[in-house]
């Protein structure tokens, strides 16, 4: 056997395993047929590196394994000893790989996986054979992709306007997006993609590579002068994080790899399958008290605030920050994680059988990470922070960091979460995470990796002692947004803000990672505090009701006429939820910069939104192409919802009209005149 291959949904790897040293990798990208029963070598890639890259294995580029044992230092050069596969053509399949270099003291343990959708999982295990201790520098993931991806796609962006897409030439040498922030970061990339040149949603050949971690981490592309080229990702990790003794090992996070030969819609149509692995419950539509009502927890008002919530057809209502002892603004009280006797006398218990009487789930907000220095639990436990002793890091919202690797901090969370999901009967829990790590030390050594497992365990025994609880991760927004938080919650806060006109682009760069279920979108007030931006309803609407659905604003406040038009465009919402949170999401290469046109398809229906963001040079709109229909089927077409206020719409929406698949992609439908800031639901019926 000379080569390995995983082939699954039209993407295939190939290994060569001809060699003594670790398999080299020789082709990621398109499936090649029946390949298996071909002598593939003398026509795959000659400078192929290495499944673990090193400069024993003639790669002169970035090293996959950095580190360093005091007194001697060896180079590493791998011997493979054993490769245990169950590749199945066209189903996927797994590899192991188990090598070791004796005179470097190392052994390596490297897993493949490609999934029926044909994303592929690569994770190593380095274990240390020595007496000796051996400092590890960094220990990375790669794969690699031809001359022909030209360009490269990466994301940055701040607090409330996150996943900012740049593009660049894929050039000569490394481009590297290193984040040391301690979570997964506003400007983390999430995704890094390498593409033929000119590529967009429906077009062109990509590859793209997330890093599942939720602490410090690493997304880079390198072209060597040899002509290989890769992609790689992994933890970051700071000089002494992990030493690692004789017979003790360092697992890297899972790195997930896709390609497409049609584009972004169809690369991330593979990262979607795999969350979508595992299976949610319906999602329901929630409230979240926060830009309602504050640090104000007056009973009778959020009261008030559930009925009409639940008179508008929201199913889950989330008391947000404020609930507990002291925090009645944001300087003090958190980690004292008891109900405040002095604001809710008799307990939540009011509130949660008056929402629960209503029909709707109970969840609370929690911040389990973070501390007030103004706070019973700061002042008891000083040595509990997440710092040298002697120094405090630079403070950042009032809070410090818990250290959850100590096993008393652990222990006091975890007693604490599980007490208050007991006796509330909790449904939900919004977990927040409101700073970056500065500074963190834990046992004298660098203490991010260790907090970032902690949380981890956290998460999964919490949900261990609660199997019917829900999750969602907040992290001032979207900072902590990945497939290692993700495989611990149900939901991710996509931004703090809830602007539909930045929305729009958020959510569309967001949800090349993440499907439309796990991507919470709220219903803002009418005027965003964030960005002093006032947008209809309609609008706001148009936009949540494309992934989580929820709403952010304060129902009191509302008229009789918007409670109504809310409450309709969540009965559509809900009507439209099965299709939403399963089809395959597609994106148009819409011509015209001052519109979007995106989607949800199933085989059997699919609704579309063409989004009028900023006013339209021309007269006359680009026609609404519309993509990932099947182009011989025959759709009945119909607008959903209300029409645009504003809006001058083409004879085909006055009344249903059908035609193929093949027209409504090539040819479009003519597109409506909108106003700003406005937006037109299509939904498609197969006939």
């Amino acid at each position: 056997m000379s080569t390995v291959i995983l082939s699954a949904a039209g993407a295939a790897l190939v290994l060569d395993v001809s060699t003594q040293g670790l398999p080299r990798v020789r082709h990621f990208g398109a499936e090649l047929g029946s390949a298996q029963d071909q002598d593939l070598l003398p026509v795959l890639a000659a400078s192929a590196p290495p499944l673990l890259p090193a400069q024993g294995d003639t790669w002169y580029g970035r090293p996959g394994l950095s580190g360093v044992r005091e007194g001697e230092h060896w180079p590493v050069r791998w011997t493979l000893e054993r490769l245990d596969t169950d590749a199945t053509q066209g189903a996927g399949g797994t590899v192991t790989v188990t090598a070791a270099d004796e005179r470097a003291g190392l052994r390596l343990v490297s897993e493949l996986a490609m999934d029926a959708g044909g994303l592929v999982s690569l994770r190593h295990t380095l274990t240390n054979t020595a007496a000796s201790p051996y400092r590890l520098g960094g220990l990375v993931c790669a794969l690699p992709v031809p001359g022909r991806a030209g360009e490269l796609l990466d994301f940055t962006g701040r607090w409330a306007l996150e996943k900012v897409p740049q593009r660049r030439a894929f050039g000569q040498g490394v481009w590297s997006r290193e984040n040391r922030r301690g979570r997964t970061g506003h400007d983390g990339t999430g995704l890094l993609v390498a593409g033929t040149q000119g590529f967009g949603f429906g077009s062109g050949e990509v590859w793209a590579v997330h890093a599942g971690w939720s602490g410090n981490h690493v997304h880079y592309a390198e072209r060597m002068a040899e002509g290989a080229a890769l992609l790689g990702a992994g933890e970051l990790l700071d000089p002494g994080e992990v030493v690692l003794g004789e017979g003790e090992s360092y697992t890297t996070p899972w790195a997930y790899f896709s390609w497409s030969g049609a584009g972004l819609d169809d690369m991330s149509a593979r990262l979607h399958a795999h969350l979508r692995a595992r299976p949610l419950p319906v999602r329901p539509v929630t409230l979240n008290n926060w830009e309602a009502t504050y640090f104000d927890h007056g009973l009778d008002r959020l009261l008030e605030l559930a009925e009409r919530a639940a008179a508008a057809g929201i199913e889950r209502f989330v008391l947000d920050d404020g609930w507990f002892r002291h925090r009645r603004h944001d300087r003090a009280g958190l980690g004292d994680w008891y109900v405040d006797e002095g604001v809710w006398p008799g307990g939540l218990h009011p509130l949660a059988d008056r929402v629960r009487k209503l029909g709707m789930q109970f969840g609370l907000w929690f911040e389990p990470e973070m501390v007030n220095p103004d706070s019973d639990l700061a002042r008891e436990h000083p040595d509990w922070l997440l710092a040298r002793p002697e120094r405090m890091p630079p403070p950042h919202r009032n809070q410090q960091v818990l250290d959850l690797a100590r096993p008393e901090v652990y222990a006091y969370l975890l007693e604490r979460l599980d007490a208050l999901v007991g006796e509330y009967a909790l449904d939900y829990i919004k977990w927040d995470h409101n700073r970056d790590l500065a500074e963190p030390v834990h046992d004298g050594a660098p203490g991010v990796h260790a907090q970032t497992l902690a949380t981890y365990r956290l998460l999964d025994e919490l949900r261990r002692r609660h199997p019917g609880l829900e999750i969602e991760s907040c992290s001032s927004g979207g900072a902590r947004i990945d497939y290692g938080i993700l495989a611990r919650t149900d939901r991710v806060w996509t931004s703090d803000s809830n602007d539909a006109l930045d929305r729009q682009a958020i959510q569309r760069w967001t949800g090349l990672l993440v499907p439309p279920e796990r991507m919470g979108a709220h219903v803002g007030a009418p005027h965003d505090h964030i960005t002093g931006r006032s947008l209809p309803l309609a609008f706001r609407a148009a936009t949540a009701l494309f992934g989580h659905m929820g709403v952010e604003w304060d129902l009191t406040s509302a008229s009789e006429a918007e409670l109504e038009e809310l409450a309709g465009w969540i009965a559509l919402h809900k009507r439209l939820r099965p299709l939403l949170h399963a089809g395959r999401v597609v994106r148009a290469d819409h011509p015209d910069p001052s519109a979007l046109l995106h989607g949800v398809v199933l085989p059997d229906r699919a609704v579309f939104a063409y989004v009028q963001l900023t006013s339209r040079v021309t007269v006359g709109g680009e026609p609404l192409r519309l993509p990932g229909l099947d182009p011989q089927a025959v759709y009945e077409v119909r607008v959903a919802g209300p029409e645009p206020d504003g809006a001058r719409l083409p004879d085909w929406a006055g009344g249903p009209v059908r035609l193929s698949g093949s027209v409504l992609g090539e040819l479009g439908l003519p597109a409506p005149s909108l106003r700003p800031a406005s937006a037109l639901l299509v939904e498609l019926l197969r006939v």
